[in-house]
């Protein structure tokens, strides 16, 4: 029989993708989500029966262990950018990743990959930088041959980083950017998929591993790059620390003060923090070139989903495949 991977967050952005990949390894896939029916688009990742969504969540010990029944390996993708309700820092990215590490360890599973972040640090005085590093540590104690994977600014068709500030081009003539000389190496999502794949069926030695794109640039040089794809003019407007830590504040306090009902999707104060620190691989660790990987180039990808920013959408993407043809 093949063997079995349970993804938790397996849904999600990166893990969707590790999802297909392990399967076209021809492994069974379980992805363990909050919604199952919202995963439903998984399954054809695989033959009938190979890759299924299941109910679990991340903060109760029996739902954990319930889904990581008979599994060979564990992948935890789970992971907030900004805390809403009971999904704070700690219970998400510190205590649900030790938790499936322990459950995982107990149950006798020997494999698990985390995927936390460049820029984790307990030190930090970023909740989410501190907490990422924490689930880190707790992994590293329960399960010692574990992989962890950190990579920068991760993109692809899906991402909330580029599709994002590509739609803001369409109703402002300007775009804000906080911390616009802070330099990131985005990293692309399958390559990313591709080290967890290669993690669990290569046995790749274990402990962290730095994932990062062939190139670092700046928050402002990202941005310039994408409004080049889109075909689009507008002004980059570099939001100066002191300002943005205001702005934050005050989207933070509408969302207590709404009970959440009003939810902070500008910018929030932990997201600033982490925006004074550059976000690329520091050359202390593992990275892609220890998994036998060649990270891809943002100029190959970028075009193939941000076309639809463009003026004029697809009809502007298909002239400029015919010049291509033509030249």
């Amino acid at each position: 029989m093949s063997k079995l991977v349970t993804i938790y967050g397996g849904s999600g952005f990166v893990g969707r993708y590790i999802a297909r990949r392990m399967a076209k390894a021809g492994w069974r896939v379980r992805v363990a989500v909050r919604r199952p029916n919202e995963a439903i688009f998984v399954k054809p990742y695989g033959v009938v029966g190979q890759v299924e969504p299941v109910l679990c969540n991340v903060r109760d010990d029996a739902s954990v262990a319930q889904v990581m029944q008979g599994a060979d390996a564990v992948v935890n993708c789970v992971g907030i950018l900004a805390e809403s309700g009971k999904n704070s820092f700690d219970a998400v990215q510190a205590e649900g990743a030790a938790r499936i590490a322990r459950l995982a360890a107990e149950a006798g599973i020997t494999q698990m990959v985390q995927i936390s972040a460049i820029g984790a640090d307990e030190n930090s005085e970023s909740d989410y930088a501190r907490t990422k590093a924490e689930g880190e540590a707790a992994v590293l104690n329960h399960m010692p041959d574990a992989v962890i994977l950190r990579p920068s600014v991760v993109f692809g068709p899906e991402d909330e980083f580029f599709n994002r500030f590509a739609g803001m081009t369409r109703m402002s003539p300007f775009l804000p950017v906080v911390g616009a000389d802070t330099k990131f190496q985005p990293v692309y999502v399958d390559d990313v998929a591709q080290a967890a794949e290669r993690a669990l069926t290569r046995n790749a030695a274990p402990g962290i591993y730095e994932l990062g794109g062939p190139e670092a640039k700046t928050f402002r040089d990202l941005m310039q790059q994408m409004l080049e794809i889109i075909h689009r003019r507008r002004l980059i407007v570099n939001v100066p620390f002191f300002a943005a830590r205001i702005m934050a504040w005050g989207f933070d306090l509408l969302q207590t003060l709404s009970l959440g009902l009003i939810p902070n999707k500008m910018i929030t104060g932990d997201q600033v923090r982490n925006l004074a620190n550059d976000n690329v691989v520091s050359g202390d660790q593992k990275s892609f070139v220890d998994l036998g990987i060649t990270p891809t180039d943002m100029g190959s990808v970028l075009p193939e989903y941000l076309w639809r920013f463009r003026p004029s959408g697809q009809y502007d993407a298909i002239k400029e495949s015919a010049r291509n043809l033509r030249t």
